[in-house]
């Protein structure tokens, strides 16, 4: 079985032959008898010495940083899956994943919220909504309607009202999520997005501004809540959330909700059977 650092080469001149010259703004002339790229356009691509690269290529156990890396992933065109890899066989660890803004999901994504008969609802790690279901709207209203900055899970949480009157539990409910957010925030690579909105929320929110100087942390992917619909009365909930990656590398959290045997089913049904 080959090494780390053998697989390693071999991956990277297979990902150079395979990307052509025009792709990367490179003219193609006759005399060129190299497939896809010489060693020296990808250094000069991937802002890296020659020499570290022909080394890399030829599997000497050379340090590689993150920084590196990423630069030769977007030099040879890399995909996701890609990416990954390329970090597994360096670092003999996972890539960090971007957590990058989404502005819709994948087809195939929003077509498994649609078939599950419950509330469904995919985010951003920032809470932002990028998808969800008819059930989802049933429930909490349709967030489509609200502008696209504003469709933010956490934002509707403490500046819609009717939030609070859905949730007799609001106030744990709330903490749990912003101590979720905080923690969520610390482990992204770009915490600014993360930070604009807390500032945002400390303004408009007491509440927020309250938990958020408590400093609380937490994981949280599955869990229970009660809310009270004014058509269907109480439902009790589990949820779970799920980590989703879309086919260009952004990561979202997928939240499924599934009523509780008994009264809470019974309720549910009733309520997103209507039309």
């Amino acid at each position: 079985m080959k090494g780390a650092r053998e697989e390693l080469a071999q991956f990277l001149r297979s990902r150079r032959e395979r990307v052509k010259p025009a792709a990367v703004g490179l003219k193609v002339g006759a005399r060129r008898r190299t497939p896809g790229l010489r060693r020296e356009e990808v250094a000069q691509l991937a802002d890296v010495g020659l020499s570290w690269y022909t080394w890399l290529e030829q599997g000497r156990d050379i340090q590689v940083s993150e920084p590196l890396l990423e630069r030769l992933a977007r030099a040879l065109h890399m995909t996701p899956a890609e990416r990954a890899h390329l970090f597994e066989l360096a670092h003999g660890r996972p890539a960090p994943r971007p957590v990058l803004a989404a502005k819709e999901a994948s087809e195939a994504l929003q077509r498994v919220l649609d078939a599950h008969p419950y509330p469904a609802v995919a985010t951003t790690i920032r809470s932002d909504i990028v998808a969800w279901n008819r059930a989802a709207a049933i429930l909490y209203g349709d967030f489509g309607l609200l502008p696209s900055a504003e469709r933010n899970a956490l934002r509707t949480l403490f500046t819609v009202p009717s939030r609070r009157t859905l949730m007799p539990d609001w106030e744990k409910t709330a903490r749990a999520s912003v101590a979720r957010f905080r923690h969520d925030a610390a482990r992204a690579r770009d915490r600014a997005p993360f930070d604009a909105l807390a500032s945002d929320l400390r303004a408009a929110s007491p509440d927020f501004a309250r938990f958020w100087e408590a400093h609380d942390v937490a994981e949280g992917i599955e869990g229970q809540k009660q809310l009270v619909h004014p058509k269907a009365g109480a439902i009790t909930f589990d949820h779970l959330s799920l980590t989703h990656v879309e086919p260009d590398g952004r990561e979202l959290r997928v939240t499924f909700y599934a009523p509780q045997p008994g009264t809470s089913t019974a309720r549910a049904d009733a309520l997103f059977s209507q039309r």
